[in-house]
């Protein structure tokens, strides 16, 4: 009988050690919560990346200062809009330049939109859900060469993808409406379902992510609008809002060895609230364009 505590390796169980990521969306707030995780984690190359360069420029300078990176390790600035096929084949290309495999892509990027029902632009809704969905689909699809190029059963690449508790509650209402971003999250949920099994057989494992309300500079005004920051620590079931480890512990553990049979998963990072009575239901950041 085989002897059924023996676990294989289990210290590099949650090691990134020698792989390169790509986070999108990635030069602040959770994506960049991520791409800090990822490179402490052991990787080797991260590769951040959004609409603004000085952004990612900023936030690879802020990267490559911490102290715990394995020998060689870096941040790498590629600037792209990911709203375009131009963009996502400009990415590919820069990325290109510097590897010939990623092992994670952290499809991040996003926007949002808050405006009354009676109001809310149409030019709007389809800016939210071609950001929100066709471009992480495009994204997945120009990088499938890259994320095949060493993927194995016994170590395939990862996809993760945001999402947020709107897409399985109910949003923001009322003024700041998030009738887009709401419907956005819920269909780039199911796409993630359909990606991963797909992509399964392929060796890239893809999964969701749905935060719940993580404080920071983004967040922080649809926090005040809807009743602040202490209200919403008080009616979330844990009493208290997200924070960066949170984040960290989650991707880390969907891109290591401990999440390798982890696959069309979607996970809740809201404490709760998203099945608290008591607590807005879908409420996260609003991420304007990246």
């Amino acid at each position: 009988m085989a002897d059924e505590t023996a676990l294989a390796d289990f210290p590099s169980l949650f090691s990134l050690k020698d792989k390169v990521a790509l986070v999108t969306g990635g030069s602040r707030g959770l994506g960049l919560n991520a791409a800090s995780a990822f490179l402490q984690a052991g990787c080797t190359k991260v590769f951040i990346s959004s609409r603004k360069a000085k952004a990612c420029e900023a936030a690879v300078a802020q990267l490559n200062r911490l102290a715990n990176l394995q020998p060689g390790a870096r941040a790498i600035s590629v600037p792209a809009d990911s709203a375009t096929v131009q963009g996502i084949e400009s990415l590919v290309a820069q990325v290109s330049q510097h590897t010939e495999h990623v092992d994670i892509l952290f499809a991040n990027a996003g926007a949002t939109w808050g405006e009354k029902f009676e109001t809310h632009p149409e030019s709007a809704f389809s800016k939210v859900m071609d950001l929100n969905v066709k471009a992480v689909f495009v994204t997945v699809q120009k990088f499938a060469p890259l994320l095949q190029k060493r993927a194995t059963l016994d170590d395939p690449s990862r996809v993760i993808i945001t999402a947020s508790t709107a897409g399985l509650g109910v949003g923001t209402l009322g003024t700041q409406a998030t009738f887009g971003y709401s419907a956005s999250k819920a269909a780039v949920l199911h796409l993630g379902r359909n990606l991963a099994v797909e992509l399964g057989p392929r060796h890239i494992l893809v999964n969701s992510i749905c935060p719940g309300f993580f404080p920071t500079k983004m967040a922080n005004g649809l926090l005040e609008l809807t009743g602040g920051l202490e209200k919403h620590a008080s009616l979330n079931p844990a009493r208290r809002l997200g924070r960066p480890e949170d984040i960290a512990g989650v991707v880390v553990y969907l891109a290591s060895r401990a999440g390798a049979h982890v696959n069309a998963a979607t996970i809740e990072i809201d404490g709760g609230a998203l099945h608290s009575t008591g607590q807005l239901l879908g409420a996260k950041e609003p991420e304007p364009k990246l």
